[in-house]
């Protein structure tokens, strides 16, 4: 099937890109301190998936890291809106009448227009707190979206599953499933950790979001290897 192929060569893509953009956001603002303009903005010796150190946006938001991050995001938005097209194309040709289908889509589409909003409003800073609120609430917009996406696409991949049995690797199809579970484990246990007025748990949460941001996008990694080569 032409549409698995693509849905394949797209999932590569949404891992490659934000992957290689965030962590040479990182790189840049670590390593090379000489690029950024306002000194206050670089940061030293940290590895954030492990100590926290800063949160993804501290290292994006500066110049010229945003230069990297916003075309990125941008590019990665859209191959979501493809891709999520592409699994609603795929469904339809095994079950006209799917009930989830629709669900799948508008939190697909969802994620990627969270991602646009957020990528958008990255850098432009207010003193106001219904604009941080509102930033707040666009990030976390995007992971329940997309969370909610990856959930119904892997039910519903397993529900046809000895019809896909020549197209898939069911073992892939096995980690996803343990990947999303996971994923939405971590998000309410991390719940009231992240919610916490000010500067508690401030290094917790910053390297719960690398690591929650490297195992979304994980799922894409997964999704090319699940594909068979020749569909």
């Amino acid at each position: 099937m032409d549409k698995i192929n693509k849905a394949k060569s797209i999932s590569i893509w949404i891992f490659i890109i934000p992957f290689v953009a965030v962590n040479a956001c990182l790189i840049l603002i670590t390593e090379f301190q000489w690029l950024f303009p306002d000194q206050e903005d670089i940061i030293h010796n940290t590895f954030p998936y492990i100590d926290g150190g800063a949160s993804i946006s501290r290292t994006a938001r500066p110049y010229p890291s945003w230069l990297i991050f916003k075309p990125a995001m941008f590019l990665t938005s859209f191959l979501l809106i493809k891709y999520w097209y592409l699994n609603r194309d795929i469904l339809l040709s095994f079950n006209k009448n799917y009930k989830h289908l629709k669900k799948i889509l508008f939190f697909g589409l969802g994620s990627a227009t969270a991602l646009i909003i957020h990528s958008i409003f990255l850098g432009i800073e207010f003193d106001n707190n219904f604009y941080k609120l509102f930033r707040r609430v666009i990030m976390l917009l995007f992971i329940i979206f997309e969370v909610a996406a990856q959930a119904y696409l892997v039910v519903a991949l397993y529900s046809f599953k000895k019809e896909l049995s020549k197209f898939i690797n069911v073992k892939v199809l096995k980690l996803k499933l343990i990947l999303v579970s996971v994923l939405i484990l971590v998000a309410i246990i991390a719940i009231p950790i992240i919610s916490w007025p000010g500067n508690t748990f401030k290094f917790v949460k910053h390297a719960l979001e690398w690591n929650y941001f490297l195992g979304v996008i994980t799922f894409y990694l997964l999704t090319y290897f699940m594909w068979k080569k020749k569909s």
